[in-house]
């Protein structure tokens, strides 16, 4: 049995406990104990989260864990000396160590992600590189795995990040039936950005959404007006009133943002030619990705998958 820890400093931020239903969902999927869960904090006893709500811990001390799992604060603030000093004899006897969110700041300050790759809740990504810059911050990453340091962005990430986590002990499978439990929609890489262009459309009606979705499962169309429009039971004219009024954006716009979005993903993170990914990502051709890229990005196509090869 793996035994996770979740270190908790006061005010930690309510979401990075989410993460633990994706261990429990794991032990119940696999029908076995594989991990076992504890809450621990500097001096043990209730520690309050940021809703005001508090649970009970336990001292860290020298406890040997296999992961140990660090939430952050719904905003950076310096760590009590103690908890620092239980957080690096911890990260020591761990096998690995992570954290949630602004979680990363408290590893920073143990000295802990001093040359590495880190990530972050990108409204903190610049501070955290001003305040420890011996790191690498990636504002624009989902999780980010660098040896025996892990770290995720804000929030919800703590899932994406426990998923992987799964992933790396068990196998995809378990962790893509652990997230098919959870009912999260697509487990997203740790590559992914941070920023969804469907959350960023930000459609109200079930219909525009249903076409977004359309939109995003058939890129490699054309995917015209016309098509939209049959998608969502509209004519021409109706969608393309319907759409700008709820997303802000012409329905050719919306589309190239997802279109990028796609296309980015395969490009960082796939061994697709950037000729196959603007086929498939219905850009027909590497030109007019390029441009793409270039106006949304500032660098071509090569030059991101470079980049993510180099990290």
């Amino acid at each position: 049995m793996l035994k996770i820890g979740f270190l908790l400093p006061p005010g930690f931020q309510i979401m990075g406990l989410a993460a633990a239903s994706a261990f429990e969902l794991a032990n119940t999927t696999a029908q076995e104990r594989l991990y076992g869960i504890g809450l621990y904090s500097a001096r043990g006893g209730p520690v309050a989260n940021s809703f005001g709500v508090s649970v009970e811990t336990q001292p860290l001390a020298r406890r040997r864990l296999d992961t140990l799992l660090v939430c952050g604060l719904v905003a950076p603030a310096p760590s009590d000396p103690q908890l620092l000093e239980r957080l690096r004899a911890g990260a020591r006897l761990a096998r690995r160590t992570a954290s949630v969110c602004t979680g990363t700041f408290l590893l920073g300050e143990a000295g802990l992600i001093d040359g590495r790759h880190v990530t972050t809740h990108w409204l903190f990504a610049r501070q955290l590189q001003q305040q420890f810059p011996a790191a690498r911050v990636d504002p624009d990453r989902i999780f980010i795995n660098d040896g025996p340091v892990w770290t995720s962005a804000g929030m919800s990430t703590g899932i994406d990040l426990a998923l992987g986590l799964i992933e790396a002990d068990f196998g995809a499978g378990l962790a893509a039936a652990v997230a098919k439990k959870l009912v999260v929609y697509h487990r997203r890489a740790g590559g992914q950005s941070q920023h969804s262009a469907l959350l960023q459309l930000g459609a109200r009606s079930d219909r525009i959404q249903r076409v977004l979705e359309y939109a995003r499962n058939n890129l490699d169309s054309v995917l015209s007006v016309a098509e939209l429009a049959e998608a969502a039971h509209l004519s021409p004219r109706q969608f393309s009133r319907a759409f700008t009024t709820e997303t802000g954006q012409s329905p050719a716009k919306a589309i190239e943002q997802l279109r990028l979005e796609a296309a980015r993903l395969m490009v960082e993170q796939s061994r697709h030619t950037i000729e196959e990914i603007a086929a498939e990502t219905g850009f027909t051709d590497t030109e007019r990705m390029r441009r793409a890229f270039l106006r949304a990005y500032g660098q071509p196509p090569q030059a991101l998958r470079r980049l993510a090869r180099m990290s």
